[in-house]
C-alpha cells in the first residue's frame, strides 16, 4: 500500500507537480497560497528543476509563456489580485495554444479584500478573465488528496488540449492539512515532446514562430473558430462531477470547493430530519456540466445553490435547471466560512420547515 502523508494543501499540489513531471515554476509571493511557491523553490533544485521568483504577477506569466513555448511542463500560482494581474498573460497563452498549469488560491474580494478563504474568483475563471474569446479548463478540488489527482491531471489536460489549465482552490484548501497518498514519478521520457511546434532550436529545419495574434483579421477569425472547436471538444470529453446520496433525493444541493465538503455533513444532518437531500459537486467548473444537472434537476422539490460568494455559480446552475424546479441561493462572503447548521438552517427556512 502507498504510504499516506500529512501534507498542506499548497505543498501538496507542489510536490504533485514534480512528480508530474513540471520542471519550470515561476511565482511571485501572495497569501495565502505562499507556501507553494516556497515549497517549489526548495524542490526544484532537487529534480534538476527550475524556480525563479519573479519582480511581479506579469512577469511571472510572461515568463511562464516563454517556458511553455519550449513544450516543457511549466507552473505557477497565485492569488485572487495576484491572478488578476496575469490575465493578460494568460489570454496571449489561449491564443498561442501553449499548455502550462495555473494555481489560483482564492482569497477574499473583491480589492485587495482579504486573506480569508472565498470563492469570488469563479466568473474570472470560467468566462475567461482576460480579452477576447478563450477558455481555459478549470478544476476544483474539494480535498487535499483531490487537489493533488487534479494538479497531476491539470498537467495532462495541459499537454492534451495545448491549453493552460487552472485549478481553482480556496484558501481552506490551501492551508489544510490532510492525509494523501502521492503517484509515482512520471517517466520525463515519455512525457509529450511536443515536437511539432515547441521552440528547442531550429537547426536543420524550418523556424517556428509561436505568436498569439494575427494582424490579418480573416486569419485570426480562423484561428478563433479553431479555439472554438477545441473548446467544443473538452466540453465533451472533459467535464467532470461528483454525486453525492442523490439517488433518492428530493432536494439537490449545488457547491463546489470547500463548500461541497461542508454540504456533504449538511446533506447527511438533513436525511437526518426527514430530508431526502442529495450534493452535486462540479469538479470542473468548467467545462460546467450543464446536461447531467438538467437531468438531476427535473421533478426536484428544490435546487439550493451553495457558495462563499455572491452567486456566481448559481448562473450557470440556472441554466442548467432551466424550469425543471424552483431554485434557491445561500452564500457567504468576504471571507467567511458557512457552518453546516448555517447552510442546513437556511434550507430548512426555504424549504418552509
Amino acid at each position: 500500500m502507498a504510504e499516506r502523508v500529512l501534507v498542506k494543501g499548497t505543498e501538496a499540489m507542489g510536490e504533485a507537480a514534480v512528480r508530474a513531471g513540471c520542471r519550470l515554476f515561476f511565482g511571485y509571493p501572495i497569501t495565502p497560497q505562499n507556501e507553494l511557491p516556497e515549497y517549489m523553490s526548495k524542490r526544484m533544485p532537487e529534480v534538476n528543476g527550475t524556480f525563479l521568483q519573479t519582480e511581479s504577477e506579469v512577469a511571472t506569466i510572461n515568463m511562464v509563456y516563454g517556458a511553455a513555448c519550449t513544450g516543457t511542463r511549466v507552473m505557477t500560482s497565485t492569488s485572487s489580485p495576484g491572478y488578476s494581474l496575469m490575465q493578460e498573460g494568460v489570454s496571449y497563452m489561449a491564443c498561442a495554444e501553449l499548455p502550462a498549469v495555473l494555481v489560483n488560491v482564492v482569497r477574499g474580494g473583491p480589492g485587495l479584500g482579504d486573506i480569508q478563504p472565498s470563492q469570488g474568483d469563479y466568473w474570472q475563471a470560467t468566462k475567461g478573465g482576460g480579452h477576447g474569446d478563450y477558455k481555459l479548463i478549470v478544476l476544483a478540488p474539494s480535498t487535499v488528496q483531490e487537489a493533488v489527482d487534479l494538479t497531476v491531471l491539470a498537467f495532462d489536460l495541459a499537454d492534451k488540449y495545448r491549453n493552460p489549465t487552472l485549478i481553482v482552490a480556496d484558501g481552506v484548501i490551501g492551508q489544510i492539512m490532510e492525509p494523501v497518498t502521492f503517484p509515482d514519478f512520471v517517466d520525463l521520457s515519455q512525457l509529450p515532446t511536443h515536437d511539432t511546434w515547441a521552440l528547442k532550436g531550429n537547426k536543420g529545419r524550418q523556424k517556428r514562430v509561436v505568436a498569439p495574434f494575427d494582424l490579418d483579421p480573416y486569419r485570426l477569425e480562423q484561428m478563433n473558430l479553431a479555439l472554438v472547436a477545441k473548446y467544443e471538444e473538452m466540453e465533451r470529453n472533459e467535464t467532470r462531477w461528483e454525486e453525492y446520496r442523490l439517488e433518492d433525493a428530493e432536494v439537490v444541493i449545488t457547491a463546489f470547493g470547500t463548500v461541497a465538503r461542508i454540504a456533504k455533513s449538511v446533506v447527511d444532518q438533513a436525511r437526518e430530519q426527514g430530508i431526502k437531500a442529495g450534493l452535486f459537486r462540479p469538479i470542473t467548473i468548467w467545462p460546467f456540466p450543464y446536461k447531467r444537472l438538467e437531468e438531476l434537476s427535473k421533478g426536484k422539490k428544490l435546487i439550493f445553490d451553495a457558495e462563499m460568494n455572491m452567486g456566481q455559480m448559481l448562473e450557470d446552475v440556472k441554466l442548467a435547471v432551466k424550469d425543471n424546479a424552483p431554485i434557491e441561493f445561500f452564500k457567504r462572503m468576504g471571507g467567511v466560512v458557512p457552518t453546516p447548521d448555517e447552510i442546513l438552517g437556511a434550507l430548512n427556512s426555504k424549504l418552509g420547515r
